[in-house]
């Protein structure tokens, strides 16, 4: 599948009816399993990528070219639409441009581009906005940085904990004038919200980090909410099965449930590099 079919599907998953929710991928193995077993629609998140990548928390610690070179390895592997979460472009409106040009290259299918002030200032709350007249300007310099206008850039907020609904509703209306495919809002925690977004969205909404309560696929649908993340917990139950696996090697115990021989075959592709092997080496 290319980058256009790719973007495609995440498109059609926007202009639908129903309320998606994507997988978390961190590398090109989890974006290969979460496609095998169903999932139309992955994310890719900076704080599990710096994790995954340097071993270091959610501080703006990645640079964009290793978050690019991350994103790309997933779409070598995986026909797995991906939306990659590019924090706030790694800097002001010219970064931002940088930014849609890498990861289109590395064949996202969308990315969003928050208006948290990033990395954080000296001296600032931890959830610090950019001003809306800043964060507007990042997103039409997004816009008209891509090539392919299939590739979906969505503005992301934080306004729902950063500030209050009234400046959450007037960003959703500045983000969506600007032409953006979607809204993306963290930290939503009651219908009311989403009732409220609802009544002023002309576009998809997307949610990240809602409580668990409000993760009702029918509801959410029905309020124009088209991507709903649920976290990130298969890259936390990987580090788990890691340090498990290791204990018990480390103790001499019985080993935890591993994937089989077949399995790790047919993740890799090995039957594909086997016939390469036989046409082109033996």
């Amino acid at each position: 599948m290319t980058a256009q079919n790719r973007r495609a599907s995440l498109r059609a998953i926007l202009e639908g009816e129903a309320c998606v929710f994507p997988a978390s991928t961190h590398d090109p193995m989890s974006a290969r399993i979460a496609a095998e077993i169903g999932f139309e629609l992955g994310m890719l998140a900076g704080s599990v990528a710096s994790m995954s990548v340097l071993g270091a928390p959610d501080l703006i610690l990645l640079t964009l070219s290793e978050f690019a070179e991350t994103a790309r390895r997933i779409g070598r592997a995986s026909d797995l639409p991906v939306i990659a979460d590019a924090d706030h472009g790694y800097g002001n409106a010219l970064n931002v441009m940088r930014t849609i040009e890498e990861l289109e290259a590395a064949g996202i299918a969308g990315m969003t581009i928050e208006d948290t002030a990033l990395p954080r200032p000296f001296g600032a709350a931890a959830t610090a906005l950019v001003s809306r007249e800043e964060a507007v300007g990042k997103l039409k310099a997004a816009l008209a940085a891509r090539c392919d206008p299939g590739l979906c850039v969505f503005g992301r907020t934080g306004a729902l904990s950063a500030t209050d609904m009234d400046d959450a509703l007037e960003r959703l209306r500045a983000y969506q004038d600007a032409g953006v495919d979607g809204v993306f809002f963290s930290g939503v925690k009651t219908r009311d919200q989403i009732e409220a977004l609802a009544r002023v969205a002309r576009v998809p909404l997307l949610l990240g980090g809602a409580a668990q309560d409000l993760l009702d696929r029918t509801f959410l649908a029905q309020h124009g909410v088209r991507v709903a993340l649920q976290g990130h917990q298969p890259y936390a139950a990987a580090v788990a099965a890691i340090e498990k696996t290791l204990r018990a090697l480390r103790d001499g115990e019985p080993l935890p449930e591993l994937a089989s021989p077949k399995r790790l075959e047919a993740l890799t592709a090995a039957p594909t590099w086997r016939r390469r092997i036989q046409l082109y080496l033996d």
